[in-house]
C-alpha cells in the first residue's frame, strides 16, 4: 500500500492537478498505471491488487485531480473495458482501453433486441462472413449512450445451424460506419438516453471481433456479469445514493412528517446501509477473479431499493412529488439520479428493474446459481435457432 500510494503522490508531484490540462492528466494516469491498478503494466495498471484502487483515489481525490466523468463512460468502464481485457487480442487492448479511461471514446452496448430482450440469446441479428470481414444486418434496442458513442459492443449471430447459445459472435462496432442509424427512443421521463440501433450492411473487420466465432456467448457472460455489478454494486459513501435525497428532505422539512412514513424510512435506510456493506463485501470478492453471479443479487437489490425509496420519497412530498420540471425530449449523455428532483427519480427508477437484465432473469440467476436451485425447463436448449418458433 505504502508503495501505490507513494507512486501517486510523485505522479500528483509531476502532474499538478492545478496546472495540467484535464485531458493530459487523465492521459498521464493512464500511463502511470493508476487508472486500473489491477490491469497489466501499459494498460492503464501496474498488476497489482485490486483493492488499492480505493488507496490511489483518496490521495487524488484529496488533491482535487479531476476524475473521468464515471457516469458519462460507465458502459465503457464497467462492461467494455473487462471484456477487452479478458479476450481482446494485446492489439485491441492497446487501441481501445486508453481513450476509452480517459472519456475520449464513448462506448454503448448493442446486445438487446425488440425479439430477445430477456431471452437476450434469441438475438437475431445476423453477421454473415465475407473474407476478412463480417457483413451485419439486424435491430438492436434499449441503447443507452448510442447517439453519443464512437464504439458498441456488440453480439451477433454468424451460425443459425446450432443451438441459439452457440452460434453467437462478439465484436466491436464502429457507430461512425456506413450502415448504422440511431433513432432516439422516447422514456417515461420525457428524455431520450437510450435508443434503437438499426445495422444495415454494416462491415466489421474479423480483426474486431472479440473472442473465438461462435463463443459469444461466453465473451457477453463476462460483459454481463460485470454489468451488474457496476449498476448495482457501485461505491457509495453512507448515505449515497437513492436514500441521501429522501433522508435530507426527512431532516429539512419537519412539516411533512408522520409516524408511518418515519417507520418505513428508518426500514429503507437499514435496507440501503445493508446494500451499501454488501456491496463492499462483493467487491472484496472481486480482487480474488472475475465477478460471479453473486452480482446479479446485489442488481436486484439495487432496483427494489430505488423504486421503493423513491417511491416514498414522492409520498412523503405529497403533490410537491408529483411535479416534474422538464418533460422536453433532452438526449442526456449520462444518467444523474441524484442531481434532479423527485418526479424525476420516481419515474426513472421504473427502468432499474430492466435495465442490465430483468429482475426475473436475474431471480433465476440467483436461485440457480448462487442457491443450487433446480433449473427450470428448457425445451429449447438443443433446438437449431433456425428452427425455433418466432
Amino acid at each position: 500500500m505504502t508503495d501505490v500510494r507513494r507512486l501517486t503522490q510523485e505522479f500528483l508531484a509531476a502532474h499538478p492537478p492545478a496546472t495540467t490540462e484535464r485531458l493530459d492528466f487523465l492521459r498521464a494516469r493512464f500511463d502511470a498505471g493508476l487508472a486500473w491498478v489491477h490491469f497489466p503494466e501499459g494498460l492503464g495498471g501496474l498488476g497489482a491488487p485490486r483493492s488499492l484502487q480505493a488507496v490511489v483515489d483518496a490521495e487524488l481525490e484529496a488533491a482535487g485531480a479531476p476524475d473521468n466523468d464515471p457516469r458519462r463512460i460507465g458502459i465503457g468502464l464497467g462492461m467494455a473495458a473487462p471484456t477487452i481485457l479478458a479476450y481482446g487480442t494485446e492489439e485491441q487492448k492497446r487501441q481501445y482501453l486508453r481513450p476509452l479511461w480517459t472519456g475520449e471514446e464513448v462506448w454503448c452496448q448493442l446486445f438487446s433486441e425488440p425479439g430477445a430482450g430477456s431471452d437476450l440469446a434469441a438475438l437475431g441479428t445476423r453477421a454473415v462472413r465475407e473474407g476478412d470481414e463480417w457483413v451485419v444486418n439486424g435491430q438492436k434496442v434499449w441503447t443507452s449512450s448510442a447517439h453519443v458513442a464512437r464504439w458498441a459492443i456488440l453480439i451477433a449471430r454468424t451460425d443459425p445451424d446450432v443451438p441459439k447459445h452457440a452460434g453467437i459472435t462478439y465484436f466491436v462496432c464502429d457507430m461512425t460506419d456506413p450502415g448504422v442509424e440511431v433513432r432516439p427512443l422516447r422514456q417515461i421521463t420525457g428524455e431520450a438516453e437510450f435508443n434503437e440501433v438499426f445495422l444495415t450492411g454494416v462491415r466489421i473487420p474479423d480483426s474486431r471481433r472479440l473472442g473465438a466465432v461462435g463463443d459469444g456467448w461466453r465473451v457477453a457472460q463476462t460483459t454481463l456479469n460485470n454489468e451488474r455489478v457496476a449498476i448495482g454494486g457501485m461505491r457509495l459513501p453512507r448515505e449515497g445514493g437513492m436514500i441521501g435525497p429522501l433522508a435530507r428532505t426527512w431532516r429539512e422539512r419537519p412539516e411533512l412528517r408522520t409516524h408511518d412514513l418515519h417507520q418505513r424510512l428508518l426500514k429503507l435506510w437499514v435496507d440501503a446501509e445493508v446494500a451499501r456493506l454488501t456491496g463492499e463485501r462483493l467487491r472484496q470478492q472481486l480482487v480474488a477473479g472475475q465477478p460471479g453471479p453473486e452480482g446479479a443479487g446485489m442488481k436486484l437489490g439495487f432496483a427494489r431499493l430505488n423504486q421503493e425509496i423513491s417511491g416514498l420519497e414522492v409520498e412523503l412530498r405529497g403533490e410537491e412529488g408529483l411535479l416534474y420540471d422538464d418533460w422536453t425530449m433532452r438526449r442526456p449523455d449520462k444518467v444523474d439520479f441524484t442531481g434532479r428532483d423527485a418526479g424525476y427519480r420516481y419515474l426513472r427508477s421504473k427502468g432499474n428493474s430492466i435495465e442490465g437484465g430483468t429482475s426475473e432473469v436475474l431471480l433465476n440467476i440467483v436461485a440457480e446459481r448462487v442457491l443450487g436451485l433446480p433449473a427450470e425447463p428448457r425445451t429449447d436448449k438443443d433446438v437449431a435457432w433456425k428452427d425455433l418458433a418466432r
